[in-house]
């Protein structure tokens, strides 16, 4: 049996999508309809909740007659050892203490929808409110290290004090990102039903089993007694990873009244009732000698977190592999304040850290007048710099010239300000890009019947990825068959479990097992897939092997951006990325994967915020008037391939993690392009290019 091909094999749901025929979490009938009131205080307690006229049939839940769920650990986590981490912590409608603005606080139950939003406008709430802590008035002096969460907070390598004392040059320079929201075209939603002792969810969620773990131990039921259902999802980027408030108290409603409830975020509760991505501040400095090499890196960064929770934003995870350089020092902290919970977002950790390291490489570049791209050629990590291992596999030198090369690098003019076309100055920037590969054990089932017809199943779920395309053409390649023979079932604990959605780990966990079951079956055939005289099942689970080498993603991205002279605004004309991810197994999928991750990098850079109002606490835009995403008129046309690479450490199928990885370096590249086109160094994300044009 040889390795499978690669092949352009088109979205095997695209056909249901684009007629409406596919099925979302909410388009399931319910009987009764579920409206979450939130607090409108960042901090206090809650003296009085009623709704101000009535409303015959409708319920009220509260803090005052909910039932008691729980108890969690003192680390939130209520199934040791297992996939359910509820993250939030605050379990909701327990007591009366309000921890941040947007906390859901009440729920209001009809059978009508418009009913229901009807009551809870009518919901008054007084509140006896506390000094809130919002993150500009959070003091620096009040962070403290990150604890560490599947990798380390820190790291140290090499006598940094050292390598800066014997360096030519010291930059030292700080950066900040924004706080920015996931925008997933589905709001996040529960349909919960209950039959006797038994409960059904069709949940949006981007973990099955999370969900049902969460569930069972919140309600002190067993997980068996749980049924989840997410049969398409509308996309995640992160904000559907973990098990969020509004899933429990579905559950918790769907059971006090009988029957379906349906509970579906609105946008502006999408802003509060699950995680976002915190904003940084980061600090970078680099030591190098004359000729450019790096003698050492430091990178620290805080983010913000909530009071009664921590999500850690690693920044600085990237740092630790991709120069060579003597020493590198690594911190990562968090600063609370009382905001919900952040969590991860597409492209986390490196999508941040990429902004602050890549741009401080582009000024060092140009304060020792080398060549942005050479210098990172100069230092040029052969093996990961801080665990000192040999990479599985690593392509970036072929991604930097061919990315030169269809980008036309070798033409641009070193000095800034030298290219103009018309009213716009024209700059030209690049940057690398890193990202670590998630592995996660997954498990596939897979039959042949009589009439030769396949039947692979597993308990995943498709987030928009191309999941429910991809692992029906791993098992057919695998067993030498059409891919019309091969029927998937997914979305559903009823089947093999698997863990999230996340990292960008599918494709390469859940596409080894596929293969590994497709294997086993084929030598249960004895090793040609005719029918058999009855049908076949085996079930394997790929576990991912302690590895002796660096597993990562790499590319490099160029960035043409054109400002305004006159307005200062500033548009990104045109954008090639080449990546080294190891095989790609759909073309299709991963170029569409490349390219939202081009789109969503163009929003990190120039668009996205979510500003905090320093007075009330709260998020100040929660609509996409106020929160801006790209739209057509804001991408160019976009150049997104990828070297040829086989990675034989990181699965079964020489491939490595793309869906988060297009995001990564778009943020700096774009930056860099503006200090070429205006000779002005922006260091905060979203860019500003108007003030600084203006006060220029």
């Amino acid at each position: 049996m040889t390795a499978p091909t690669a092949d352009r094999y088109t979205r095997t749901d695209a056909r249901e999508k684009l007629t409406g025929a596919a099925r979302f979490a909410t388009d399931r009938p319910a009987s009764t309809h579920a409206v979450l009131v939130n607090s409108t205080v960042a901090r206090g307690r809650i003296t009085r909740i009623t709704l101000d006229r009535d409303f015959p049939g409708v319920r009220l839940l509260t803090h005052e007659n909910a039932p008691r769920l729980g108890p969690l650990d003192e680390g939130g986590q209520i199934a040791e050892g297992k996939v359910a981490v509820y993250v939030q912590r605050l379990l909701p409608l327990q007591d009366d203490r309000v921890h941040y603005e947007g906390q859901p606080v009440a729920v209001v139950l009809a059978d009508r929808l418009d009913l229901a939003r009807e009551a809870a406008d009518a919901v008054r709430i007084d509140y006896a409110t506390e000094p809130a802590v919002v993150p500009a008035d959070a003091d620096p002096a009040d962070a403290r290290p990150a604890r560490d969460w599947l990798v380390p907070s820190s790291s140290d390598t090499g006598d940094i004090d050292a390598a800066v004392a014997g360096a030519d040059l010291v930059l030292s320079r700080d950066f900040t990102t924004a706080a920015r929201h996931h925008s997933p075209i589905e709001p996040a939603a529960t349909v919960a039903s209950w039959d006797g002792s038994a409960l059904t969810l069709h949940d949006a969620t981007q973990s099955l089993f999370a969900v049902r773990a969460t569930v069972a131990a919140v309600l002190g039921i067993p997980e068996d007694a749980v049924r989840v259902v997410a049969e398409h999802v509308g996309g995640g980027f992160g904000a559907k990873g973990y098990v969020w408030p509004h899933v429990l108290i579905a559950a918790v409603a769907a059971r006090l009244v009988g029957g379906t409830v349906s509970l579906a975020l609105t946008r502006a509760q999408s802003f509060t009732a699950h995680g976002y991505q915190p904003g940084t501040r980061q600090h970078v400095l680099l030591a190098a000698r004359a000729d450019g090499t790096l003698t050492a890196v430091r990178h620290h960064s805080v983010n913000t977190t909530a009071r009664y929770a921590e999500y850690p934003e690693f920044s600085t995870v990237g740092t630790r592999t991709l120069y060579a350089a003597d020493a590198i020092e690594t911190r990562t902290s968090v600063l609370p304040a009382d905001l919900n919970l952040p969590t991860p977002m597409r492209a986390p950790h490196e999508g941040t850290g990429m902004f602050a390291l890549e741009s401080a490489m582009d000024e060092l570049a140009y304060a020792l007048d080398i060549d942005p791209l050479e210098l990172r050629l100069r230092n040029y990590a052969e093996e990961d710099p801080t665990e000192k291992r040999p990479f599985s596999s690593k392509e970036l030198r072929a991604c930097y010239e061919e990315g030169a090369r269809r980008f036309g690098w070798q033409n641009r003019p070193m000095r800034p300000r030298s290219l103009r076309d018309g009213d716009e100055l024209v700059g030209q920037g690049m940057a690398s890009v890193i990202l670590h590969s998630v592995r996660l054990p997954a498990t596939a089932r897979i039959s042949m019947d009589p009439d030769g017809h396949v039947t692979l199943s597993a308990g995943t779920q498709e987030i928009g990825g191309g999941t429910r395309t991809i692992m029906p053409q791993i098992a057919a390649e695998t067993l030498g068959i059409d891919r019309d023979l091969v029927t998937f079932e997914m979305g559903d604990t009823a089947l093999p479990a698997n863990l999230y959605s996340v990292g960008s780990s599918t494709a390469n966990s859940l596409g080894s097992a596929v293969r590994a079951a497709a294997l086993a079956l084929l030598e249960r055939l004895g090793g040609d897939a005719r029918p058999p005289a009855e049908t076949v099942t085996v079930t394997e689970t790929w576990l991912p092997r302690p590895s002796d080498h660096s597993v990562h993603s790499f590319g490099a991205v160029f960035v043409e951006v054109g400002v305004d002279a006159g307005l200062g605004t500033t548009r990104v004309r045109r954008l090639t990325g080449v990546y080294s991810a190891g095989r790609v197994i759909n073309p299709l999928t991963a170029h569409s994967q490349l390219t939202g991750g081009a789109v969503w990098g163009i929003g990190q850079a120039l668009l996205e915020e979510s500003a905090v109002d320093p007075v009330l606490g709260r998020f100040v835009h929660k609509n996409f008037a106020g929160y801006l995403i790209p739209v057509n008129a804001d991408v160019p046309d976009l150049d997104v391939s990828f070297v040829d690479e086989y990675d034989p450490h990181a699965g079964a199928l020489g491939g490595r993690g793309i869906g988060e990885l297009a995001p990564i370096g778009v943020g700096a590249a774009v930056a860099n392009a503006v200090h070429h086109a205006t000779g002005l160094r922006l260091r905060d994300l979203p860019l500003r290019t108007v003030e600084a044009l203006t006060a220029d």
